[in-house]
This record gives structure tokens, sequence and C-alpha cells, in this order.
């Protein structure tokens, strides 16, 4: 009696268990999905099919043998049209993950089309034999005796024989398509495939099992009904079967714990190849929610004589309990989340850094960087849990942000393969790239960062402490924060340097100003009044010379008048020349005697194109062209002056490339930058101020050298910026 107890209540329990989470997980799919495909709607319906399915057998546990046999026509056609279209349902389903109608001349679709069509074929064919056999005469057939009349019992014998192998057909092909699939046309599909083939595989393996059992024991049940009464067979069968029953849904629940794995972990059918911490927590919930009630439940149905109130106060309490419990936890995440999101809102006192470290324009943005190690740790240890990290700086903001940002701090960032990785970010869209952590100084993620002038960054990921892999919320979140860190250090370097250009400017302003008053007042209005008494002593009234002394006297008034006004300044060159005519004129005129040779590889596209620069970004390229010429002329021979120092400028239009641009260079075959002496070198203030200004216009300035070899400074000016 007790074993009795405790059998029915554990295949209840399982039966409930497999009800819930198949209900969840189909809708789960559904709702989910990024675009409701027929592959997602196969999904879907396939698990609320097998949610419906085991929600009729959790009822029919209900009822005894005569009772179901008496209601034989209802749910002989329901059950037969689920147990025929689930196994063909998977193995489509499987086809569809594996890629087989990516492309027809894939080895997969010409290998397993014709399989596919026998097994549609075979699935028509037991659908129709279900179809023609009448339940009723078999019913009577079964509680009576063997009939003269064959047809029921062979249709029968034909499905017990051919379901079997149709199930085994299914699963295996299913195995197949899992292990030798096709091309995949999703962004990091092969990614998705690799990681969810383990428990896919364990899923259709556990399911292979089943199909076995169940081959098993529809032959066994074939052969000992040629042995006599067929109800003499049920008889003696009736325990065996229903212990077969429980072990077939307890695979079927271990099968279905390992779909909604590979489902809520890879988002196998919802077309995102990241996981979603969200989605992992809903299911270990479900699964807990699931597990708990199915006990308690099918405990309460299975105890006799329980009033029926009983199992619904039951439920309400429970419903109660658990919808508690999901608020607390939903209070608890948010409340995680606020506190690792803290360290990314909270102020970097960057006004205070900018006001206090930017005395000169070659000052480095110390203050925005160290404030950047901290937001930076918190995501690679907080929130991401990575064991190492880089955040590296691309395009025009990488002379402003300055090194890669590590962690570690102080290991060395993977700068060496990066062009390479640069070529496979071709859209905002992909969310990241794997890599080779062989390569890449143990990174194994590369997340691209943009903004509206493209491509801005690299943040480098390694694996995770735990082992785990990263969620779709976590690349997002890196993502974001990656961008944000970039910008803002880009941003306060900019500041920072366009403040102490300012300052700078004000310092040379008041100097200047100081200069000419002193020149004004110490040296040419004392010689103009000198002048101005020696002539009046000279010359009396009435006089030529008195007219040029009323003369001069004005001149020494207006000049005292303009102690305190500055100087006017000559119109820019490069507006009245143009960009390639003012650098000629510098070279030729300023910079005629430095060189032993210049020469010129002026493009006519790229001379056209600079005709169409704005004023104002043609003033900042043509200062930033002087400064490198100024600076190869200054420092090129090194302390050798009698070195032959040869000056190459170049301009072309890069109009092939996915970005139109300007590129200047200007090149000399000089000592380099590190070879200069410190007597002749300079501090390289005066690049990064242009360096400043060309990222201000959206341009970039990029230098290369090579110690005795060459010194090349390349100006980079997107048409875009223009």
């Amino acid at each position: 009696m007790i074993t009795e107890f405790l059998f029915d209540w554990s295949l209840a329990t399982v039966s409930m268990f497999n009800t819930i989470v198949l209900f969840w997980l189909g809708l789960t799919v559904l709702l989910n999905a990024d675009k409701r495909t027929w592959s997602v709607w196969l999904a879907a319906s396939g698990l609320l099919l097998g949610g419906v399915f085991f929600l009729c057998h959790t009822a029919t546990l209900d009822y005894s043998l005569e009772a179901l046999l008496l209601g034989i026509t209802s749910w002989w056609y329901l059950s037969w049209l689920s147990v025929i279209a689930l196994p063909l349902g998977w193995y489509v389903l499987m086809l569809s993950y594996a890629g087989f109608w990516e492309s027809r001349q894939s080895a997969l679709y010409q290998r397993q089309s014709p399989l596919l069509l026998l097994n549609v074929f075979l699935a028509l064919v037991l659908m129709a034999i279900v179809v023609r056999v009448d339940p009723t005469v078999l019913l009577h057939q079964v509680t009576t005796s063997l009939s003269k009349s064959v047809l029921p019992l062979r249709g029968v014998s034909l499905i017990l024989v051919l379901f079997p192998f149709f199930l085994l057909l299914c699963l295996v092909l299913s195995i197949d398509a899992l292990y030798r699939p096709g091309p995949t046309s999703r962004m990091m599909g092969d990614i998705a495939r690799r990681r969810a083939r383990p428990w896919l595989l364990a899923s259709s393996l556990v399911q292979l099992v089943i199909s076995l059992l169940v081959m098993g024991t529809l032959l066994w049940i074939v052969l000992d009904s040629q042995l006599g009464q067929i109800n003499t067979v049920f008889n003696s069968m009736l325990i065996v079967v229903n212990i077969l029953d429980f072990i077939i849904t307890l695979l079927i629940a271990t099968a279905v714990i390992l779909l909604g794995k590979a489902i809520v972990s890879y988002e196998i059918f919802t077309g995102k190849t990241l996981p979603r911490s969200g989605f992992l927590r809903q299911w270990r919930s479900i699964v807990i929610l699931a597990a708990a009630y199915s006990i308690l439940v099918s405990l309460s149905w299975a105890i006799p004589k329980l009033r029926l109130v009983y199992p619904l106060l039951l439920t309400t309490v429970l419903t109660s309990i658990f919808y508690a419990i999901f608020s607390w936890r939903s209070y608890v995440e948010r409340e995680d989340y606020m506190a690792r999101l803290r360290p990314f809102v909270r102020s970097q006192h960057l006004y205070e850094h900018l006001l206090t470290h930017s005395s000169g324009v070659d000052d480095p943005p110390s203050a925005p960087e160290l404030n950047a190690l901290t937001p930076f740790r918190a995501l690679c240890e907080d929130v991401l849990g990575a064991q190492v990290a880089y955040l590296v700086a691309l395009g025009p903001l990488a002379p402003l942000v300055g090194p890669a940002l590590t962690y570690p701090p102080g290991i060395e960032a993977p700068l060496v393969a990066l062009n390479e990785l640069i070529a496979q970010f071709n859209s905002p869209r992909a969310m990241c790239v794997e890599l080779d952590a062989s390569r890449y100084s143990n990174a194994v993620w590369a997340v691209p960062l943009w903004s509206e002038r493209g491509l801005i960054g690299v943040l480098f990921l390694g694996e995770k402490r735990d082992g785990g892999l990263y969620t779709q919320e976590e690349m997002e979140i890196a993502r974001a924060s990656g961008e944000r860190l970039i910008d803002t250090q880009a941003s306060a370097a900019m500041a920072q340097r366009l403040m102490g250009l300012q300052r700078q400017r004000l310092a040379e302003s008041q100097l200047l100003d100081r200069r000419t008053r002193r020149i004004l007042h110490d040296d040419i209005l004392p010689c103009l009044h000198t002048t101005m008494l020696t002539l009046s002593q000279h010359a009396p009234a009435g006089s030529p010379h008195a007219d040029a002394l009323t003369q001069m006297a004005d001149v020494h008034r207006q000049i005292s008048n303009l102690l305190h006004e500055m100087p006017t300044t000559t119109a820019p060159a490069v507006a009245r020349l143009g960009l390639v005519g003012a650098l000629r004129q510098t070279v030729n005129e300023e910079l005629n005697h430095a060189f032993d040779e210049v020469s010129w590889q002026i493009d006519p596209p790229a001379e056209q194109h600079a005709q169409a620069i704005p004023s104002l970004t043609a003033e900042v390229l043509f200062y930033a062209a002087r400064e490198a010429m100024r600076n190869a002329a200054r420092y090129g021979r090194g302390d050798n002056t009698h070195q032959p120092l040869h000056l190459r400028v170049s301009i072309a239009w890069n109009g092939c490339s996915p970005r139109q641009c300007l590129e200047l260079v200007v090149e000399d075959n000089g000592v380099g930058l590190e070879a200069a002496s410190p007597a002749n070198g300079g501090s390289g203030h005066g690049l990064a101020l242009h360096s400043t200004m060309m990222a201000v216009v959206g341009g970039s300035l990029a230098t290369e050298s090579v110690p005795g070899q060459f010194t090349r400074v390349v100006l980079t000016l997107p048409q875009e910026s223009w």
C-alpha cells in the first residue's frame, strides 16, 4: 500500500513538473524571440504540445483503466497525434538550428534531404493508420478475445512496428545534424552552436534512450499479444508498464531540463547569441517553483479521501509564497544592480581637476586617467568578473585618451594584432568578436566601441573568474561603459589642453602687452620727447620746424593712447593662398635654407578637395603641418649640423577606402624623435597641441619615427568632418 502510494505520488509529481516547465519554455521562446520565424513557431508549438501531452497524462493518472477505456475515442487520436508530431518536430527543429535550409549545396542538406522526406512519409503513414483504426473495435477485441477480423489488430501491429523505427530514425538523424551542422548566416552562429551543442546532444541522447525503451515495450506487447487473450496479457504486464511509464516520464523530465538549459543559457531559439542573466534567474526560479509545486500538490492529490478544498487552499498559499519570494528577489537584484552602477554614475570631479591640473597645454590628463581607473576596475571586477581586461582607444580620440587601461594594472595590452582585428568590425550591430587567447594576451572577447564618428575603441575581455559565460546584459554594460570611459577621458583631455592653450595665449598676450608698453614707454616715447625738446630749442615760433614739432606732439599723444591696445594681426596665409600654396610659401620663405632638398607629391584630386575645406579647418591643418616642418628643420640634424636633410611633403586623397579622407604627410630623413639631443630636442608640446586641435575638427595626427632613418607626421582629415 505504501509502495503504491509513493509510486503514484512520484509519477504525478514528475508528470506535473513536465507540464509546468514545458508550458513555460514554450511561451518564453515565443514571447522573447527577436523574430517569430517558422522555426520559432515550430519550437514554441512543440514545447506547448509537449505541455498539453503531459497535461493530459497528469489528468489520466486520476482515472482508472476502465474509465480510460470508456473514453478511448476522445484521447486515441490526440495522443497518437502528439507522439508522432513531437519526434518529427524535434528533428525538423534540429535541422533548422543546424543550418539545413541555409544552403542547398551544404553537405548537411545533401545528406539529410532524402531522409527528411522518408521521415515525413513515415509520419503520414502512421497518421493514416491511426485514423483508419477504430478505437472502439480495438477496445472490444482487447476486452474479449482475438477477432476473426484482423484489420484493426493488423493496423495496431503495424503502428507498433513502424513507430519505434520512426522515432529512432528521427532522433539518430537529429544527433547527426548536431554533430555535423551546416553553414550559418547568423552573427556568431558557430559560437552559439558550439556552446549549446553539449546540452542539445545530451537531450537528444536521453530522448534516444526513451525511444529505445518505447521500442522495446511496444515490441514486447506485440509479441506477447500473439500468445493468448490480450486482456490476460495486459493484466500480467500492467505493473511493468506502469514502471516503464514512470521511468520514461522521468527521462523526459531530464531531457526537458537539458533543453531548457540550452534555451535559457544560449538562447538557441530566440535569435540572440549571448545569454541574458534575467533568463537564467527566471529559469532557476521556474524549476524550483515547478518542483515544489508538483511535490506538494501531487502529495495532497495522492492522499486518499482528502477533500478538494485542501488542494485548492494549498495552491493559494503556494502562489502567495512564491510571489512574495519573487518580489523579494526582484528587490534584492535591483539593489545589487544599483550598487554596481554607483561607480559609473557618481561624479568624477572633472571640473576641479581641470581647474587644478591645466597649468599648461602640455599637461597630461592625469586626473581624468586616475578617475577612469576606478570605474574601469569596478566594471571588470564587480560587474563582469573578468580575469583580464584592456580598454584601447582608437581613431581621432586615441591621442587624447592616451595609453590603454588594463586590469589588473601593470599588464601589457594586446596591440600587436590590432589592425587585423579592426578589419572585422564592420557594423555597430556586432556586439563582440571571439578571439584566440594566445594572440591577444589571454583576452577571449573583443567588444567594439562606437560613436557618431565611427569606431573609437576596443574593450578586450578575458575569461570570467567563475568559468562562466558573459551574458547579453553584461556585454551591453561593458560596451556602454567602455564608450563612456573613452568619451570622458577624451573630453577631459581636450578640455584640459584647450584650457592650457587659453592660459598660454593669455600669458603670451600679457607678455606682449607688457613688452609693447615697455618699449613704447621706456624707449620710443623718451626718444621722441628728447627729439622734440632739441628741435624746440632751435626752432623759433613761426618757422617751418614748428609744424613738425606739432606733428611729433600728435604722434607722441597717439602712441601714448595706444599703450593699452593689443597689436593687430595679419590674415593667415592659408586664407589667401590655399593650403598647398601656404605650405609652399612657408618652405620657400621661412624655411628656405633649412633643408638640402624638398620634394612635393601633390595629387590633383587631393589639391581640389583641399580647396573645399572650410577656412577654419584648413588653418588647423596648415598650422599642424607647419609645426611638423619646423620641427624637422630644427631637430632633424641633431648634433650633426652638416648632415644632409631632406624633406618630403605629400598630400593624397584616399577616396577608395570606406572613410574618404585627405592625408597630408610630412617626412624627413633626420635622426628621429628619440635620437634628438636633450639640448636641441623639443618637448613635444607643440605636436600635442596640434593633435588636440586636429581632434577638435574631426581629424587626427599620428607620428612615426625610426632612429637614424626617418620621422613621419601623418595628418588625416575625413571628408565627413567638413
